[in-house]
């Protein structure tokens, strides 16, 4: 597999997937400061990938999107 070069804000983002197992919903990733864009372009790029799933919030159900680092993302930022 060719090395990936990732920008700071790919790598940022990539870690803080890592550090989730379950990884982390596309609000609560943008409430760090990855934009929409850049979150686009990791599951472009096979870096993470992104499902559809509902919750309860606020005594409501609400679809949101889970997104997680993929094995591709792992190796990307172990280099």
């Amino acid at each position: 597999m060719p090395k990936v070069n990732l920008s700071a804000s790919h790598r940022r983002a990539l870690e803080l997937l890592s550090g989730s197992a379950d990884g982390l919903t596309q609000a609560l990733l943008m409430a760090h400061g990855v934009a929409a864009e850049l979150i686009a372009q990791l599951i472009l790029d096979g870096l993470v990938g992104a499902e559809a799933e509902r919750m309860m919030a606020g005594g409501k159900l609400i679809e949101v999107r889970r997104i997680r680092i993929t094995d591709a993302g792992r190796r990307a930022i172990q280099t």
